[in-house]
This record gives structure tokens, sequence and C-alpha cells, in this order.
């Protein structure tokens, strides 16, 4: 969800290459989840070649999957929020000619996500 919304913001789509799974806690930290042999299945029978998890999960990823199917992909391994973005956003497009009208590309920055910053100004709002 957080990686869509940062794509809607930025103009950026997400890589359609990709396969994602984790959840993202509110301090910006990719956390572990569960079935990861099952997801990585899924996504290699899809056709998939670049699968995106938490790092805390690379020991079901080494321990689950069958040495063959982690052969044929790419795996990257994330610690916080700007990892994932890195990895699944493409990258920037140009405004040059070749742009659609009335879309404007912005560049990403990993300082639109600002986890802290949203519960800091959030307690504000709540004591005022």
């Amino acid at each position: 969800m957080a990686t869509a919304l940062v794509s809607l913001l930025t103009g950026r789509p997400v890589r359609s290459d990709l396969a994602m799974t984790g959840e993202i806690s509110l301090s910006g930290r990719v956390l572990p989840v569960g079935g990861i042999k099952e997801k990585v299945l899924a996504a290699h029978r899809a056709g998939l070649r670049t699968v995106l998890l938490p790092r805390r999960n690379e020991k079901n990823l080494l321990e689950d999957v069958p040495a063959v199917v982690r052969q044929s992909l790419t795996v990257h391994l994330a610690d916080t929020v700007s990892d994932v973005l890195t990895v699944a956003l493409e990258p920037a497009r140009s405004t040059g000619a070749g742009s659609s009208p009335g879309v404007k590309s912005a560049p990403f920055s990993a300082d639109l996500v600002r986890p802290r910053q949203v519960a800091r100004d959030s307690a504000k709002i709540e004591s005022s």
C-alpha cells in the first residue's frame, strides 16, 4: 500500500515484473511476514523473476524455498521503506518531448516518506 501511494505521489510506476511482500511499521522498518515459501513459489509459477522480501525473512527463504527456484530468481531483501521504494519503483521519466501532457513526473526522494514526522504532526493535532 505504501509503495502504491508513493508511486501515485511521485508519478513513478511500480515495476510490473516484481513480486513483493512484507509489512511496514510506522517508523519505516520492513517487518517479516509468514508464508514466504508459498509466496515465492507462486511468484515463480507466475513467471516473475524478481522478488522483494523483508530481510528478516531471509532464513525462511534459504530454508524453505527449493534451491532451484531461488537460483532462478533475483531476490532483494529490504530493511526499510526506502529500500523497498528504491527497488520497486521505475526510474523517474524525463519530462522531454515524449511526455504525456498534463502528467508531471516528480523525482523520487526518500524524504517523501517521513513516518516520524507524520507521527509528531498527528500528536500535535490531537493535543490541540
